[in-house]
């Protein structure tokens, strides 16, 4: 069937809307891949490349018999279509019922029109949103994963952003003819709650028109008709591949000209003609940071080492082995060519800085070899020659204050790396916990020395390093929708060895499982590169020459000395495969002569940074809980590597101080069995696979008067059992088993716009405790392991939940009364920009709020934490995380929420008179 275009009404919109879907009809029909399907074409018939093309999507949204949203996915030449009647929800907990269809030709994904009624579809198409996505690291054998019928996916669409799920339901509905899915967002930075208005309702009309169905159906501009030598009126065949942009490539051009002058130049340093280029200093890993005076420490960057050469307005850029990699920065080129300056030779990093001011290696080499749009920054750590004079004797510490002054007013992409010279070891925590790389110790009196040496240290948060790739395997038999590999065979050199260091399987995209299995093709070669290895590591295996380097994050190093659960991060273009070494912590550097102690402010944009990636730490606990578990080992937490073993440790650790807030109540769970940002769901109700100790509390259910079993436990070992069943989050009721229609807590949930900062809510939270304490009620603080804050009144359970309910209500409605431009008591998302929203709703029957200590379902695994009022003053909002036990476990013994289960305080006659208050029991 051809989208046959009828007479177009005099109207301009109309006309400009026709041409419209004329230009995505054409669009998609230059995708067809009629190599994958029967569908007619007067194409040649030609196959996708490898990694040649971005997989594209749509969904439609149809009124035919009834209304749905028809869910699209290209995949193989044809479109992978579901029928999602309530369409997709940004709410991670709504699981939309998605039956799929049979495939749909690509360029069906163009068509915005009418389907004639009595045939196949008969009603009326609007394109609600498109654009590309791709399949998740572990699911890019896409065919394979529509088997299994589990799909993760990310989406880049104009309204569909950010990582979904589709899972297929098994059992009695599934038949061949009518497989049923679930849709499911999955938890990011794009989810939304469940109070917030539909994306289907907030966001109804075309996002190629900007039309609704019944304007659509009225204008009648494009008909789908079922005449196969209809033929569409601007069918343009030489249209470009969908969503293929061009841009054309910069010109490396002259610096402008600077207009402010150049630092002085040290008169007591050598002359020397200008080097071409300097073999850069190294830095020595080391286990732990100097601990005496004369250093200072900087943050380690994950980035590509460059060296900047500047000579009369033009500059050239190379890596540390030398090669001139200028074409490749023209940016910083440019910038770095417009110093104020006859020659100077800069040495730094290059890195791509995220929206919340992190670096990753892995968005580095993206936007290299995908021509990503993301911006390059050069951090620059050093200065090495200027003007005719050889830096390079100074000590450290002046070089660093010269060009401190000559990048004062540098371009956008040049910064200044700066530094701290106070304690290392308290930089370093602070680093770690702020999620840098880690940090680079450097002696302040020393000079600059090509090669490595102990004058410079670096001290990572996290594992990771270069590896030798000399071998990997193919995807597994029947993966033929996957271009790639399964996994790499790693390695390093010791004494021109090849020394086998394990594998790694994950970290890849659609791109990159493409781009290094057409570089390995290249490379096969019949022997085996390692000197030594293991027999099961020879199976399957495909060698190559150990030309390749791969840069690699893992977790740590076992006994067998195989680096566990690696992920691949990226190819190393600037290192050859000779100098891969396995980098050992160096002996602790003796103490010199002091230095400068002046603690410099950090200005660093990183060290405002959230976190991309946790340290991986050994366990919250040095003791095993004494549970069962099943598959102890596997992660719970992709971003922290936390494992069901570790969990389990954590809840028997922290059971002394959780349990009694949560012990003897209903509890809601939510289970998160594939890990915290995979699907999760909540689970209230009991069954026979709760591991042992999870005991049952009739509640009657208000409505049908049947009473439902819900969760309850009140013992260590079932706490510390509830990992067994991936639990990230327990959710207590307001009120007790023996008394569930009384709670014997008020709780203010202050839930924040990402717009509000944390001085403006730490303030808020104040207010309430004041205005409580005006009440002569004594309040609780605890953050909720998000951006939010709890409020917390503990009271005599003497009243109903409707009374608690009103004189929380009636609290926040008195603060939103006093600053409207502030507060919001309403939950629409719109009117939320910019303000705190007040959820009073906690204080009803059925309603939960997050259990001090309880881990949340996130990435990372932040923990919801008891705080004390004096921690408001902090500078940043404090958090805390499971993996992170070890480091503020010693808070446990100042808890303050140690009074909050013993204070019981009654609700006077006053303050229910005052607010209004009917009060019932």
């Amino acid at each position: 069937r051809k989208a046959v275009p009828a007479k177009a009404p005099g109207k301009d919109s109309i006309v400009k809307s026709a041409k419209k879907v004329d230009q995505q009809l054409a669009r998609y029909q230059s995708m067809r891949d009629f190599s994958s399907t029967e569908e007619p074409s007067g194409q040649k018939a030609k196959s996708r490349k490898r990694g040649s093309s971005q997989l594209p999507f749509v969904i439609q949204k149809h009124a035919a018999s009834h209304l749905h949203y028809d869910f699209r996915l290209g995949w193989n030449g044809v479109l992978k279509s579901w029928a999602c009647a309530k369409g997709p929800s940004y709410y991670p907990g709504d699981r939309r019922l998605a039956v799929q269809v049979e495939d749909h030709p690509i360029e069906y994904a163009g068509f915005e029109g009418i389907i004639p009624q009595g045939q196949y579809g008969g009603g009326t198409v609007l394109i609600w949103d498109q654009g590309t996505w791709e399949p998740q690291a572990d699911y890019i054998d896409v065919d394979a994963a529509l088997r299994h019928g589990s799909l993760k996916f990310t989406m880049y669409g104009k309204k569909m952003k950010g990582n979904w799920t589709l899972v297929r339901m098994d059992g009695k509905t599934a038949t061949p003819k009518k497989l049923n899915w679930l849709l499911i967002k999955e938890h990011d930075g794009f989810e939304r709650g469940k109070e917030v208005k539909p994306i289907t309702e907030g966001e109804p009309d075309s996002v190629v028109t900007g039309r609704d169905l019944d304007q659509i159906a009225a204008h009648e501009d494009h008909v789908l008709s079922s005449d196969k030598a209809a033929q569409s009126k601007s069918g343009d065949k030489h249209l470009p591949s969908f969503n293929r942009a061009f841009k054309p490539k910069p010109k490396l051009v002259k610096g402008a000209k600077a207009t402010h002058a150049s630092p002085t130049v040290p008169t007591n340093t050598p002359k020397e003609s200008l080097p071409h280029f300097i073999p850069p200093q190294l830095a020595s890993l080391s286990s732990t940071p100097p601990a005496a005076p004369g250093w200072l420490h900087e943050l380690k960057l994950d980035g590509y080492r460059i060296q900047a050469v500047v000579h009369n307005e033009h500059a050239a850029l190379f890596t540390r082995s030398g090669l001139d990699w200028t074409h490749r920065m023209k940016s910083i080129g440019a910038d770095a060519a417009a110093l104020p300056v006859q020659s100077a030779i800069l040495d730094g990093e290059v890195v791509v800085l995220a929206e919340n001011g992190t670096t990753s290696f892995a968005d580095l080499q993206a936007s290299f070899q995908k021509g990503s749009s993301k911006p390059l920054t050069y951090f620059v750590f050093d200065l090495l020659h200027l003007d005719g004079r050889n830096l390079r004797n100074l000590p450290l510490l002046e070089r660093k204050n010269v060009l401190s002054n000559l990048l004062s007013k540098a371009g956008g992409s040049l910064r200044f790396s700066d530094h701290v010279e106070a304690s290392g070891n308290a930089m370093f925590q602070k680093a770690c916990e702020l999620h840098a790389e880690g940090i680079i110790s450097k002696r302040i009196d020393a000079p600059y020395k090509s090669g490595r040496s102990s004058d410079w240290l670096k001290l990572k948060c996290i594992h990771e390093q270069e590896f030798v790739i000399g071998g990997f395997t193919m995807p597994s038999k029947g993966h033929s929708g996957m271009d790639g590999v399964r996994s790499l065979l790693l390695g390093y050199y010791d004494q021109q060895k090849l020394i086998y260091a394990g594998r790694t399987g994950t970290g890849f995209n659609l791109q990159t499982h493409s781009m290094i299995r057409t570089k390995l093709e290249k490379i096969r070669q019949p022997s085996n590169p390692f000197c030594k290895l293991p027999s099961k590591a020879c199976r399957d295996a495909i060698w190559v020459k150990p030309v390749l380097v791969a840069q690699v994050r893992f977790a740590t190093w076992t006994a067998d000395d195989l680096v566990r659960q690696a992920s691949f991060q990226g190819l190393r273009e600037d290192k050859p495969a000779s100098q891969v070494i396995r980098e050992m912590p160096a002996p602790k550097p003796r103490p010199r002569r002091a230095g400068v102690d002046r603690a410099s402010h950090i200005t660093h944009p990183i060290m405002a940074a959230k976190s991309k990636k946790r340290t991986q730490a050994s366990g919250p606990s040095a003791t095993h809980a004494p549970v069962r578990l099943t598959h102890a080992d596997k992660s719970l937490d992709d971003e922290s590597q936390l494992t069901k073993q570790q969990l389990a440790d954590y809840y028997w650790a922290i059971s002394s101080h959780m349990l009694p807030h949560i012990a003897g109540r209903p509890l809601s769970l939510v289970r998160c069995p594939e890990g915290s940002t995979s699907p999760c769901f909540f689970q209230k109700h009991t069954n026979h696979m709760l591991p042992p100790g999870i005991g049952s509390i009739a509640v009657p259910n208000k409505k049908t008067g049947k009473s439902e079993p819900y969760i309850t436990l009140s013992t260590r070992e079932a706490l510390a059992g509830l990992a067994q069943m991936g639990v990230l989050e327990i959710h207590p009721w307001g009120s007790r088993n023996e008394d569930l229609e009384q709670p014997d807590r008020i709780i203010i949930d202050l839930d924040p716009d990402s717009a509000i900062s944390w001085r403006v809510l730490a303030d808020s939270a104040a207010k309430f405790r004041r205005l409580f304490k005006n009440l002569m009620l004594e309040s609780f603080l605890k953050s909720t392991g998000g951006k939010g804050l709890h409020v917390v009144v503990p009271i005599e359970p003497k009243y109903s939940w409707n009374t608690v309910k009103q004189l929380a209500h009636a609290v926040v409605i008195e603060f939103e009364r006093k600053n409207p431009e502030l507060y919001l008591t309403k939950m629409s998302k719109a009117a939320r920009k910019g303000k705190i929203y007040l959820d009073y709703l906690r204080n009803e029957r059925g309603a939960t709020a997050v259990a001090p200590f309880s881990p949340r379902a996130r990435a990372g695994a932040p923990v919801s934490m008891p705080l004390r009022w004096s921690e408001l003053k902090l500078e940043n909002r404090p958090s805390f995380h499971v993996s992170d036990y070890e480091t503020w476990k010693n808070r446990t013994a100042r808890d303050p929420w140690n009074q909050l289960v013993k204070l019981k305080q009654r609700l006077s006659r006053k303050i229910l008179e005052e607010y209004k208050i009917q009060a019932s029991t």
